[in-house]
């Protein structure tokens, strides 16, 4: 009996432990859905679409290949853009799928440790 006891509250406690992670994360995606598609302003560089509570994505233009990452601080949350070269002369458009539980309350965007702001912010 004390070790049923002791099993089930130790899956109580793993449980409560698993709900309380934040789920975060920043993909670039491949294939980007048509609704999303649709709301992208080509002429910004940096843009955030928001889809919900716990999805947003990130649209940015860059000349060259991006390296992302992400920190969380409290209630803020950087997106850490890095371009380590812009020598091609070609635009690219990434656009990265950002999921995360409740929106944070400061949101960074730091494009080589340089803060800038969105250019559009919407949502669908």
């Amino acid at each position: 009996m004390r070790k049923i006891v002791l099993i089930l509250f130790v899956s109580i406690l793993l449980t409560a432990c698993n709900s309380n992670k934040s789920e975060l994360s920043i993909s670039e995606l491949e294939v980007v859905p048509s609704k999303v598609q649709d709301a992208i302003d080509s002429e910004s560089r940096l843009q955030l679409i928001n889809e919900g509570e716990k999805t947003s994505y990130v649209v940015f233009q860059s000349k060259g290949k991006v390296i992302t990452g992400l920190e969380e601080q409290g209630d803020t949350l950087k997106i850490k853009l890095n371009v380590p070269k812009e020598d091609d002369d070609v635009v690219i458009q990434h656009v990265y799928k950002l999921t995360f539980n409740g929106k944070p309350k400061v949101l960074l965007v730091l494009v080589n440790e340089e803060t800038i702001p969105f250019d559009v912010v919407s949502g669908i």
